[in-house]
């Protein structure tokens, strides 16, 4: 058996890694090193424990199903690291908070069935039961959020299921009793079994209802959950690092939800029934006709050649075109004729908690140029062009200005307070709030209708023949 008191210290070591690696991803010029430090923190987990469970001393048989399982885990996660685009990163932090509540799920089910069932104590049925509904729920909401943000099967809008919200607490509830049925008699595999199935059509319900524009609080909260689950699992086996490491990335995914619901000025739960208030009856027309400017590169040339500060705006726009490099180019030629440029950036731009800055880091784009929203808000004013790139809802006056619009209250980048706005827009067609934007139609706005990459290369092309 090996020194407990070392396992202990080992376990440790592993939980002071995470919380240091935690705090290191709360600003950009550290967050690599975070995650660094937390990787560390997780093999000295994994070395820890193969010592604590007598891994390294089990018959062969248990080293080559490790060794398959390294193997797989290893090639799946150095491939989608080298193949998913920086674009789809929403998509592949909701999947892996799925992996992590389903892996919850097996971990925890297995444990508990291979448990003789006269050993099993309350606490352990009751962490059992509360990783099997939180691991199902996390994982097949897990899989809607990201169908949602792929769109393959399921549109971006909310989808209200038969029922609406009567239909996910009858769920619960049943989910409740049958975790009482797996307490009171730990016998009843059937029970956990049936548990798993209808913590499975929960996930699906809960998820369906929040739309595209929700996303980010979405992934954050299925983030704590996937904690959480992870949590509960290290009570089921008795370890000390899962259930540290659990309770921080739950803690710390529902401190990131509650961000980006005041961000928004949503509750929480207005968030997950998808409540969105039916907004204002002013049409598009109203709104644009004939009021909207459109211009070219080179009219948008003209003004950066008299411009002194310019701050651009990325949008999820930006990053469907992939036009984060060509925007770094951009900047390179504004910078150098002497142009102080900076990067507005909206807490909820993007499908993802701090998506707009992963996407500006991935093009070498300094973190002392991206501003958050307050910092940034009271300068708009002195502020000769602000270029809008794919950014809607969180540029749309009609938050302050319209007490019936659905994003009324909600926190935007004053843009339209700059002398001079360009908007980068395929079209005019609204954001995930489905309303018209009144700043495409204002007086100090041009429209650049084109394809975000396209527009930002006709851009620095046409800044250094002005020069």
């Amino acid at each position: 058996m090996p020194d407990r008191s070392l396992i202990d210290l080992g376990y440790l070591v592993a939980s002071g890694l995470f919380i240091v690696g935690i705090k290191g991803l709360t600003h950009p010029r550290t967050a690599v090193r975070g995650n660094r430090l937390g990787a560390l923190g997780m093999l000295v987990a994994i070395i820890v424990t193969l010592l604590d469970r007598e891994i390294l001393t089990a018959e062969p048989q248990s080293w080559m199903l490790l060794g398959v399982g390294l193997i797989v885990g290893a090639t799946t996660g150095a491939t989608l690291a080298l193949k998913v685009q920086m674009t789809a990163m929403p998509q592949m932090v909701a999947l892996l908070n799925g992996f992590g509540g389903g892996a919850s799920v097996l971990v925890a089910g297995a444990a508990f069935l291979d448990t003789d069932p006269a050993l099993v104590t309350a606490r352990i049925a009751s962490a059992t039961v509360a990783s099997a509904i939180i691991g199902a729920v996390t994982f097949w909401g897990s899989l809607v959020a990201f169908d949602k943000l792929q769109e393959w099967l399921l549109p971006g809008r909310p989808v209200q299921v038969p029922g609406g919200q009567i239909t996910s607490m009858v769920l619960l509830a049943v989910a409740l009793v049958l975790g009482s049925v797996i307490v009171r008699d730990p016998q009843a595999t059937w029970a956990y079994v049936a548990l798993v199935g209808v913590a499975s059509v929960l996930g699906v319900t809960v998820t369906l209802p929040i739309g595209g524009a929700d996303m980010p609080v979405a992934v954050a909260l299925l983030n704590s959950y996937s904690g959480l689950a992870g949590a509960a699992t290290g009570f089921v086996l008795n370890n000390n690092v899962l259930i540290i490491a659990g309770t921080l990335v739950g803690a710390s995914g529902f401190i990131l939800t509650q961000i980006m619901c005041r961000a928004m000025n949503r509750s929480l739960a207005n968030v997950l029934t998808g409540a969105i208030a039916a907004g204002s009856a002013a049409s598009e027309d109203d709104v644009y006709g004939g009021r909207v400017k459109s211009t070219s590169a080179e009219e948008v040339a003209m003004l950066f050649d008299a411009a002194r500060r310019v701050v651009i705006v990325p949008g999820y726009g930006l990053a469907v075109s992939q036009a984060q490099h060509a925007v770094r180019d951009l900047v390179a030629l504004l910078e150098a004729r002497g142009v102080n440029v900076e990067f507005a950036i909206h807490p909820v731009a993007g499908r993802m908690p701090g998506h707009m800055n992963v996407l500006l880091a991935e093009a070498d784009i300094s973190y002392d140029k991206l501003k958050e929203m307050d910092e940034i808000n009271p300068t708009f004013e002195q502020t000769d062009v602000v270029l809008v790139v794919g950014a809607n809802d969180v540029v749309n006056p009609l938050a302050r200005t319209d007490p019936k619009s659905p994003i009324a209250g909600m926190p935007i980048l004053d843009v339209d307070k700059a002398r001079t706005v360009v908007v980068v827009k395929r079209s005019l067609s609204p954001g995930f709030a489905g309303i018209p934007n009144p700043l495409f139609a204002a007086d100090n706005t041009l429209m650049l209708f084109q394809d975000a990459k396209k527009a930002l290369t006709e851009l620095a092309t046409a800044v250094k023949e002005a020069a």
